[in-house]
């Protein structure tokens, strides 16, 4: 069992456009199989070029869907929730431009911290609308995405982040309450450690329900460098036979300084290959033991 492993755009660019494609070519050669890719905003990419330059490079694509609070399935106000399914759609038109069959992140939508909202307590009333709209949503698009070939992978968040889903459990429960073929579960194990006991007990949890699979520390710095047990996680990812697409995000850059928001995407200021290529050994290694033990 051979999982595709792939890069997130951000690690070289925030937006990812036409100028960056050169990155391509690296990519290719630090050894990675795909890249994620943000779903661009209109006007941010030309689809067929993207899907040209990523043939040239040999590479695979996964898409990265960007919520706000205008496009939110979650969302009282109709206007936004419906607007949430039209860009979901819109993520999947895309997605079947790029020749991807994936799209994932936090698809019930309602962020935290980066949409400038803090959390507040709601009733159960409408703790249990929340999810119905999210389910009726997801419900809405998944014969879309069915047809197009397109998975919808739906992200579990820390805390700081939602207020919807953050945890594999209330994914899970999401994803079967939508029970449609085309709906399935995002694990990233930056948020994971947050959030859960235990990381591998987790994945086993979600066991058939993962397309996607986001292997971050717990700092979002190189693999290898935080407190991930990567043994542990790539057992249990044997253990329930996911050979889906695994992504790397390690883009919280080495920088310590008083002051600096860690959040905040910063663009890299050193050549971080030889460190990419180290995370992606070492998983690619601990990935092949773990088989290897079965």
């Amino acid at each position: 069992m051979t999982n595709p492993i792939g890069i997130i755009s951000m690690q070289f660019a925030r937006p990812f456009t036409a100028e960056h494609f050169d990155r391509l070519a690296t990519i290719r050669d630090l050894g990675f199989d795909f890249i994620e890719l943000l779903v661009p905003e209109p006007g941010e990419l030309d689809l067929t070029e993207t899907n040209d330059a990523l043939a040239a490079n040999g590479l695979g694509v996964v898409l990265a869907a960007r919520v706000n609070l205008e496009r939110n399935l979650a969302s009282a106000d109709p206007q936004r929730s419906n607007a949430g399914i039209d860009y979901l759609r819109y993520c999947i038109d895309c997605a079947a431009a790029l020749g991807a069959t994936l799209v994932g992140g936090p698809l019930y939508g309602n962020p935290l911290v980066f949409a400038g909202r803090a959390p507040a307590p709601v009733s159960e009333d409408e703790r249990r609308a929340r999810k119905d709209r999210c389910v009726s949503g997801l419900q809405a698009v998944a014969a879309y995405a069915d047809s197009a070939g397109v998975k919808l992978g739906v992200e579990p968040l820390n805390r700081f982040e939602t207020d919807v889903v953050s945890t594999v459990r209330q994914g899970l429960e999401l994803v079967d309450a939508v029970d449609r073929p085309a709906i399935g579960l995002m694990l990233d194990t930056f948020h994971m450690h947050m959030e859960e006991a235990s990381i591998a007990e987790s994945i086993q949890v979600a066991g058939s329900a993962i397309v996607h699979f986001q292997a971050n520390e717990n700092h979002r710095g190189f693999i290898g460098t935080g407190a991930t047990d990567w043994v542990a996680v790539c057992r249990a990812l044997r253990a329930v036979g996911y050979d889906g697409p695994i992504s790397l995000e390690p883009f919280r850059r080495d920088d310590d300084r008083f002051g600096v928001p860690i959040a905040q995407w910063r663009p890299p200021h050193e050549d971080e290959s030889e460190k990419l290529k180290a995370g992606l050994s070492l998983l690619k290694g601990t990935l092949a033991m773990a088989e290897a033990r079965r």
